[in-house]
């Protein structure tokens, strides 16, 4: 068995969205004014506030008293995990430059990373290590720092995966660099987006073409051992991004750095603004892998939901993974829903995806979900994802940097009020320019919630991971409260000790308990 990256002792043309006042505004994550409407739909839950210990109440107090000036709170809350994270896109800006220079990139007259040498019209990435006009520079090409005026949110960002590309050939070395932001912010778990064996699934998918004969796709795709040769790919990646983490973190030295602490899944990306059989092809890939090697867990569809291919065969891929799930029921399904507002595409557009996602494409969570309420019976699909504990993985900062939905327009407090799990998640936080606690501090400030709320988000982080084992909770926590299980109802016990050495999610739940302890002795003593 392959190891797993933890040091668990247990084992189109874009549509212009934002002014640049707008622009300007949603890039300040930490200085948010709480929005009245939001706070009053938060607060209208149909499921009354949970008893807090003394504490939680202490915590709660003295976060209440220091809203403005928090100091370290939001930081060295335990956060759990973070289950809506793109590699590259997470990596500090600043950390890429670096790969860049130490692989003799060079900078054209776009601030793209393109191979040397370097001619005319470019300098070596290097340059931005000595020159910090010219590293500014990048960074604002390469993330949403100070990004242009005139230009939308929506635009920018994903312009700057282009720009960035040729800098994100060493996995392990990104994932150092995003663990290591994770242990900072005294998280436990992460659940990262990569492209595994890319280029072979693009010539695989090119060999084959298309067929709306799914099952006979899918043969197609096995024939010859094609597929499973791509699984092995794979693989062999991932075994060499776990031993260039291990050696950048100094995992196996006597000085660790706290990198090591995290533990790390892997979810392959399928890019969805392709031909229909690279998309069936890398989601029989990643659904496959997720079978195969415990390092994964899950596929998810990226790039703009707003695309034109995206938009036109939005209900195929759907069908895909509908299909596909048959074949691998055990490999998990996130999918990026509801990315969408009005102006962005057709009002039509607007009314399907996430219940397309939740309904047909097997989506156990989904990412973003922001168009909630322009959906068709919106309030029965809300209600059927409560009841069905599908998550949403809800990056606050993203919606305002890409979307410009923020406060009263997002629908944060209406996934909770209907009792929906909400995990706060960064999605890309190098290109924000922020971490997981500028979220959990941008939803207490936003939604004034207070800490019990805040500790009820970390947990859920956890809980709707996709981790093997039970979990230490009783079903639906969200709605029916954070109970233990019987098991462990006797924390000190021979069957709660048998119990988390048998789940490796319960286990980290059960880490993430203590922590909760140790934080609040610092605020409650």
């Amino acid at each position: 068995m392959r190891g797993v990256i933890s040091v668990s002792p247990d084992s189109r043309p874009a549509r212009r969205l934002l002014t640049a006042a707008g622009l300007a505004a949603a890039a300040l994550a930490a200085s948010l004014p709480a929005g009245t409407t939001a706070r009053a739909a938060a607060s209208a839950s149909d499921t009354a506030p949970r008893p807090a210990t003394t504490a939680e109440a202490r915590t709660a107090a003295w976060l209440e008293a220091h809203p403005q000036r928090p100091g370290n709170f939001f930081r060295d809350l335990p956060k759990g995990g973070d289950l809506h994270n793109h590699l590259s896109g997470a990596v500090q800006t600043e950390y890429l430059i670096r790969l860049a220079a130490d692989d003799g990139l060079c900078i054209d007259a776009t601030t793209t990373a393109v191979a040397p040498p370097c001619g005319t019209g470019t300098r070596p990435a290097a340059d931005a290590l000595t020159d910090p006009a010219f590293r500014q520079e990048i960074v604002r090409a390469w993330s949403m720092q100070d990004f242009p005026q005139g230009e939308s949110g929506h635009d920018h960002f994903f312009a700057t995966f282009g720009k960035f590309s040729a800098a994100t050939s060493h996995r392990g070395k990104m994932l150092a660099d995003v663990a290591g932001t994770a242990a900072r912010q005294n998280q436990s778990y992460l659940e990262t987006m990569v492209s595994p064996a890319s280029a072979g699934a693009k010539q695989l998918a090119t060999d084959v073409g298309w067929d709306a004969d799914l099952a006979a796709l899918h043969r197609k795709l096995l024939a010859g051992g094609r597929l499973d040769q791509l699984v092995a790919d794979a693989g062999k990646e991932a075994d060499t991004a776990d031993s260039e983490f291990r050696d950048t973190a100094g995992c196996a030295t006597t000085t660790p750095r706290p990198a090591c602490r995290i533990t790390v899944r892997w979810i392959s990306q399928v890019s969805r603004n392709s031909a229909p059989e690279r998309v069936f092809t890398q989601i029989a890939l990643g659904l496959r892998l997720a079978e195969r090697d415990q390092r994964f867990v899950a596929v998810n569809l990226v790039q703009p939901e707003d695309g034109e291919i995206s938009l036109r065969d939005y209900r195929l891929h759907m069908r895909m993974l509908d299909y596909l799930h048959g074949v691998y029921p055990r490999a998990h399904i996130t999918l990026h829903a509801g990315e969408l507002v009005p102006g962005l595409v057709k009002p039509e557009d607007l009314t399907f995806h996430i219940d397309d996602a939740v309904r047909t494409g097997r989506a156990e969570r989904i990412g973003h979900g922001v168009d909630l309420v322009q959906e068709d019976d919106w309030r029965k699909l809300a209600r059927d994802m409560a009841r069905r504990q599908i998550a949403v993985e809800v990056p606050l900062t993203s919606n305002a940097q890409i979307l410009q939905v923020e406060g009263d327009d997002h629908p944060f407090p209406v996934y909770r009020k209907y009792g929906v799990p909400v995990v706060l998640s960064t999605d890309d936080p190098g290109i924000s320019r922020g971490d997981i606690g500028q979220e959990y501090r941008r939803a207490a400030l936003t939604y004034g919630l207070g800490y019990p709320e805040l500790k009820d988000l970390a947990r859920a982080s956890l809980e709707y991971a996709f981790l093997p084992g039970r979990s230490l909770w009783r079903p639906d926590p969200v709605r029916q409260g954070w109970q233990t299980v019987q098991e462990c109802r006797a924390p000190q016990s021979a069957r709660c000790t048998r119990f988390l050495a048998d789940s490796p999610k319960a286990r980290l739940e059960w880490r993430q308990e203590q922590a909760f302890r140790t934080f609040e002795s610092r605020y409650s003593g």
